[in-house]
């Protein structure tokens, strides 16, 4: 939201530094974990069972949060709910790192996934209040970039630490937010502009209810994947499924009434891109996500690298999408939709390359091979993520900016929730078929990661086909469409 004067607020970019620093943080946690679980395990004598929950139970408190979050700030300030939340994320990661046992350690990881999942829509909400234009355009693509970077980073930053601070420094993986966050937390106290909430203050306990159980109800199969989830509580989906079309019927119901709905329908129906923009962040998420835990087990498994090691070899594709996202936000008012068919055409060239010279190369070279095609998978997917969640959410009312945004975001946990359960369970399976072949059970488990990537490219054409018919009158009833193809 502009000052009364209607001027932009002078501390606007360096309190978006501030917020992209926090949600980067946050973001890396959800990856960070992986590489150091043997060392928890062994120190904290603790099942393969339980300690996964130190990964899958931060997703999951982090997805089921988002949405709410968003609206707790639309209605009482994002402000105040983004420094709360940051602040209990400081103090729940040094809880993480201090805990003495698995029971404790998972505990503290649930709170903390809470608190990030309150912290995260508030990012592209403040985006909304702060910017306008074409600096909105810039302001999603540096935050699309942290998306898009803090996933493809985690198994790096994780293995640096691991090797400084040796196999049982994993506290240190969580040690480390803290000053971080402190620092990001007196910054924000002194840049965040204080703006008076935008809602009437009241929520939508029956939506949240209902939001929670389906989010729950169709990721907890999926979190528990190792466990046997999805074998033995396959029957969440389909309840999840009703009780998620139950909250659509319900959030209808309270918007005809005039209440003020958890999430908006209009958001969905009314608002150019925002239901196109959601459904391809969420298919490009099942690949995106679940390839990195591909690459970690064929690299340490199959190969015999270390963490840092591993993390090291997909690090041009991190550093492609850092590069890329960063001009993209300024290219997608221009191209649009056409600049994100050519980054998913680019992403699924070059994973689809990578997993190709894997498979043939020699293992003590096949990660200096596959360099190149990794770095066109990162400037395409740069071309993605940062676009996207331009267009996505620039149209969106400011008022609603908070739930459009922790719906954005929880679309593209649970895509990354289905990729990292079905593409590392695919290359499992591939293993035991084929007598550990792992260089055939990475292809396949990458190759199935770029049909998802597929699904999102399908996506996009039909939005930019429809685009262009709009923009140039070709639909008969496309007036009103192309009013607003033009802006942003």
């Amino acid at each position: 939201m502009q000052r009364p004067d209607d001027r932009p607020d002078p501390n606007r970019w360096r309190a978006l530094w501030v917020t992209l620093v926090a949600g980067f943080m946050t973001l890396l946690d959800v990856t960070i974990v992986a590489v150091a679980l043997p060392s928890m395990q062994r120190e904290l004598h603790a099942s393969a069972a339980s300690v996964q929950w130190v990964v899958s139970g931060y997703a999951l408190a982090f997805a089921l949060t988002l949405v709410t979050a968003g609206r707790i700030g639309d209605a009482f300030g994002r402000r105040r709910v983004f420094l709360a939340a940051l602040a209990a994320f400081v103090v729940f990661s040094a809880a993480a790192g201090a805990a003495p046992g698995i029971e404790l350690l998972v505990a503290a990881r649930l709170a903390q996934g809470i608190a990030a999942g309150s912290l995260a829509p508030q990012n592209s909400a403040l985006i909304q209040q702060l910017f306008r234009g074409a600096e909105r355009g810039r302001a999603f693509g540096l935050f699309g970039a942290t998306v898009g970077v803090s996933s493809a980073v985690g198994p790096v930053v994780g293995g640096v630490i691991l090797a400084l601070a040796g196999p049982e420094g994993w506290r240190w993986i969580f040690y480390v937010n803290v000053p971080v966050g402190v620092l990001a937390l007196l910054l924000g106290l002194r840049l965040l502009p204080r703006v008076a909430p935008g809602g009437r203050g009241r929520l939508d306990p029956v939506g949240v209810a209902l939001l929670g159980a389906g989010i729950l109800a169709v990721m907890l199969p999926l979190v528990l994947a190792e466990a046997g989830g999805v074998r033995h509580a396959w029957w969440l989906f389909p309840a999840g499924l009703l009780v998620l079309l139950g909250f659509a019927g319900w959030e209808r119901r309270v918007a005809r009434r005039g209440g003020e709905p958890l999430l908006d329908p209009e958001l969905l129906t009314e608002t150019r891109g925002y239901a196109t923009g959601a459904g391809l962040g969420a298919l490009y998420f099942v690949g995106f996500s679940g390839v990195w835990l591909v690459f970690a087990l064929f690299f340490q498994n199959g190969l015999g690298f270390s963490p840092l090691e591993s993390g090291l070899a997909v690090t041009p594709f991190a550093a492609g999408s850092a590069a890329a996202a960063a001009v993209a936000g300024r290219l997608v008012e221009r191209l649009g939709r056409v600049l994100t068919v050519w980054g998913l055409v680019a992403v699924m060239t070059g994973l689809g390359a990578t997993a190709l010279v894997l498979w043939l190369a020699p293992a003590d070279r096949a990660a200096w091979f596959a360099a190149p095609a990794l770095l066109l998978g990162g400037l395409g997917s740069g071309c993605v993520i940062s676009p996207n969640v331009t267009m996505t959410l620039r149209d969106v009312p400011v008022r609603m900016a908070g739930a459009a945004g922790g719906a954005l975001q929880t679309g593209q946990r649970l895509g990354g929730a289905v990729g990292t359960a079905a593409l590392p369970g695919l290359f499992y399976l591939t293993l035991n078929a084929t007598h550990d072949d792992y260089h055939e059970a990475m292809a396949l488990s990458v190759g199935s990661g770029v049909a998802a990537m597929l699904c999102a490219l399908t996506v996009a054409v039909l939005d930019w086909r429809r685009d262009r018919h709009a923009r140039h009158g070709c639909a008969p009833e496309t007036s009103h469409s192309h009013t607003h193809a033009g802006q942003g």
